[in-house]
This record gives C-alpha cells, structure tokens and sequence, in this order.
C-alpha cells in the first residue's frame, strides 16, 4: 500500500534513522561533532562556576559519570559499505582504558586545575603526578652519558673513573698496547689500589712470559705485584717471577720460608739442611745455617731434658719444671734456658751456655743479661755475684757490669732481690744523686746516710734522720756522724 506524502514525511522525522542523501554528512563524524560540543558546553558551564562538586565529572575511559553521556567510538569510517572516500582515517580503538575507581582526574579538575581532594594546582602540575604514567618521547641523551652504558673510554679516562670508585670494564682493552697504556696511566696517577686492579686484569688475560717481560721495565707495578702475589700466598706465581727476572736470592729465601709451614721438628731439619744449597747471599746464608744448627742443638737437649725430667733425679726439674718445649725458640730464649737448667755445664757439652755462646757468637752484653735474668729468677745470688767479679793483673777483684749498675739494680728487683743484695749494687751507681734516689727507692739507709757524709751535706743529713725509726741502727749511725767533730761540713 503507498503512503502519501504526508505519511513519508513523518515517517522519516518521528525515526532515528534519517534518509540517505549525499548531502549528509557520516553519522560518525556528526556523533563526534555532537561529543565535541558535550564538552564545550561543560567547560563552559565549570567556568561559570568554580565548585566541583557541581560539576558532573567523566572518566577517562569514556563511560558516563552521573548524567553525562560522552562516548567517542573510535571506529573507522569505511564500515559502511560505499565506494566513496571515507570522512576519516581508520582509527585504533584498543585503547587502554582507565577503570572509574582509579580515575582521579575530573574535566574540572582539568580546565581548573583542582585535584580530588580540592588542592590548586595547574594542568601542568596534575599531568606531572608520579603517579600518571606519561607516554612521551625520550629526548636523547648527551653522548657523554651514553658511554657510561658503551663504557667508551680511553685508558686515560678509565683511570680517572677508578680513582673516583667508579665501575668500569677493563675488558674492552684487549690489545697488548692499550693494556701497557692502562698500566701506565695507572702508576702515573700513583693509586695503589688502580694499579692492583689492573695487574690482577693483565695477569688474566696476558700469558706469564708476557707480563713478566713488560713488567721489568716497570718497576713500580712490579713492586704491587709482588706484594700482591706475597699478600694472596700464590707462592708457585711468585717463584716464576723471580725465577723469569732472574732473582735467584729471592727464589731461595722463597723456598726457605717454606719450612714455616712443616710441624715435624725432624722433618724441619732435613729441609732447613736441604736449603742450605741455595744460593742465599752471604749474609743470609750464614743465618740459615744457624737456623739449622739451633734446632738440631734444641732437638738433642729436649730429647735429653725430657727423660731427666721423668726421670725425677735432676733437683732443677724438680723445683722448676718446664712450662714449654725448647723446640723452635729463638736463639736468646734457647740461651736462657740453658742458663736456667744447665749453667754449671761445662763448655763442652751442647747444654752449656758458655757453648751455646761460643756457637751462635753471642755478644759478651746479651750473654750477660740473659745469665743474669736466669740465675736472679733462681735466687742463686752466688752465681749473680760471680758474673759482677772480675780480677785486674795484680790480682785484686772489682765488680765490673757491661751494662749501667742502675739497670742491674732493676733486674734485682724485678726478681725480689733482698735488700742487702740491692744494696751492693746501688753502691756501685757513680752519680750521687741517682744513687740516693735509688737507695731511698728501695730502702738501702746505709747507702743514703754514707752519700750524705761524703757530700758533707750536713742539712740533709739531719733531715733524713726524721725518715728512720726512732732507735734503729741507722738513726744512731747518723747521731755518731752529726757529733763527729773531724768532718768539715759544708752547710
């Protein structure tokens, strides 16, 4: 049945879809249009009034917030089946959107630069949020924070970068010239710790005959490596470099301090006798040599001392008896040991202190010292006093010390010497000052009282009577002198 004009133009204007023409434009294009003037009319209306919370709000996403409708479909236009160019270019709609409960941006907050929780700050300012991932293109960076990550560096700068405790990579330096370059730069800035670095990188990545041939020449690198060789205990390393320069007292004293490490007294032995072939200088050669005939000397009088000790028949190893074995002590304290246990020994035997002496040339002053500790920690003042008497060729004897009566005096003490045994030897000090003031240190009044007489010091004298007791010897001793009228006083 036909519709009559009047039907048809109702028709199309009571529809939602409207007639075809040419004329019009995509339905697309209009539904942006009309979006485009939604917010136009809220940005207007958010002007006009500054509180938000009048405004209606729209999320990112594109979904409706409260009574405000904006979708922008992003299809593309020729979806619609027609040979005609499309209005626009096909447009992405996989967009990422941002859920309502995450939105924390309004268009007000947007055009008015306000936040949420109602704080004023610029558009500029909202976007620059940590907590807005922004999606803009990184502006290249200058080429000299580039070569942080390439580590494009000259041996020169790389130095540089480690004296200032910056990490680097020595591995892009891999011919023989720039790693000489590096190392040389390196003693240049005198950093220990760079040149130590860069010997342990060419150390890796040189063969020995290499680096020991261009470390000669260089002698202060190798002076680190040595130490550093020395310091990690790489003995095997350190022997070839000796061995490839040529430093064959070194390669021996090398050897040498391996018997460090062998427990084995006897074992010790054999090695120290197998050293004695190397070809140590003079000097050391003479001190190796030594080191061998005091352990075998230690390995006789301990294989001796240990069975007169069980034994129980010696009176010394019953009083005293041995704290530690002898075995690998040094010379002094091996001497004292035998002066302590054996000093009446003749010279003869391996014991003896005079033949422990007479072996190792042992100075007449330390011989006497260490006797002198020895024989004071036994109390044996008899011995102590023979060390002291010496005869001229007339043969009268005088006590006679290679070291000062004050330091004799300390040792006494140091062993609880009486006072009468003290009192010999303050005597014998030559200053008269020292000598009174050692004497009042240790109570030797006799000492005092006859210093002050031959001072003629009247005064002192009469004061020191006041510091003994009243009716001792000592006081009447002074009383006898002040009344002595044949001593010419001085004061």
């Amino acid at each position: 049945m036909m519709k009559s004009k009047a039907d048809e133009e109702d028709y199309w204007n009571s529809s939602k879809f409207k007639a075809f023409t040419f004329d019009d434009e995509d339905d697309e294009f209009s539904r942006l249009k009309e979006s485009k003037r939604a917010v136009n009319s809220i940005r207007c209306l958010v002007e006009e009034d500054d509180d938000e919370e009048e405004v209606e709000k729209v999320s990112w996403s594109g979904e409706p917030v409260g009574s405000i409708s904006w979708s922008v479909s992003e299809t593309a236009a020729s979806n619609q089946k027609t040979d005609r160019e499309p209005a626009f270019p096909k447009i992405n709609t996989d967009t990422v959107t941002i859920s309502k409960s995450h939105s924390g941006y309004s268009l007000s907050s947007l055009f008015k630069g306000k936040t949420k929780g109602g704080n004023f700050q610029s558009f500029t300012d909202s976007l620059s949020d940590s907590s807005v991932r922004l999606y803009a293109p990184e502006l290249r960076k200058p080429k000299s924070e580039y070569k942080d990550y390439v580590s494009d560096w000259s041996p020169e700068e790389t130095v540089q970068r480690m004296q200032q405790g910056k990490v680097v990579s020595l591995e892009r330096f891999r011919s023989l010239q720039d790693k000489l370059l590096l190392l040389d730069y390196a003693v240049t800035a005198h950093d220990g710790n760079v040149i130590t670095a860069v010997l342990i990188y060419l150390k890796r990545t040189l063969s020995k005959e290499v680096l020991f041939r261009e470390l000669e020449s260089r002698q202060t690198a190798l002076r680190h490596l040595i130490h550093y060789l020395t310091e990690t205990r790489d003995q095997r390393l350190l022997l070839e470099l000796f061995r490839a320069l040529g430093r064959m007292e070194d390669v021996a004293l090398l050897q040498y301090k391996e018997h460090l490490s062998i427990a084995d007294e006897n074992k010790r032995r054999d090695f120290l006798k197998s050293c004695l072939s190397l070809p140590f200088s003079p000097e050391d050669s003479s001190h190796v040599q030594d080191h061998y005939t005091l352990l075998e000397r230690q390995i006789i009088i301990e294989t001796t001392d240990r069975q007169a000790e069980r034994g129980g028949k010696v009176e010394v190893f019953q009083k005293f008896p041995r704290k530690a074995s002898i075995l690998n002590m040094p010379l002094i304290t091996t001497l004292y040991y035998c002066c302590f246990y054996h000093y009446n020994e003749s010279e003869g035997t391996f014991s003896g202190p005079l033949n422990i002496r007479q072996t190792f040339k042992i100075s007449e002053k330390q011989y006497f010292v260490t006797a002198l500790a020895a024989r004071a920690k036994l109390k044996s003042w008899s011995d102590v006093d023979a060390l002291f008497t010496s005869r001229n060729w007339l043969g009268f004897t005088r006590k006679k010390s290679p070291l000062s009566f004050q330091r004799v005096v300390d040792i006494l003490q140091k062993n609880s010497a009486p006072t009468q045994v003290l009192q010999d030897y303050v005597a014998l000090v030559d200053d008269a000052e020292l000598r009174i003031s050692l004497a009042q240190k240790y109570k030797c009044h006799d000492i005092v009282i006859n210093t002050y007489r031959d001072l003629k010091d009247r005064q002192q004298l009469i004061g020191y009577r006041g510091k003994v007791e009243r009716g001792s010897t000592e006081e009447k001793k002074i009383e006898e002198l002040l009344n002595n009228t044949q001593i010419r006083w001085k004061n």
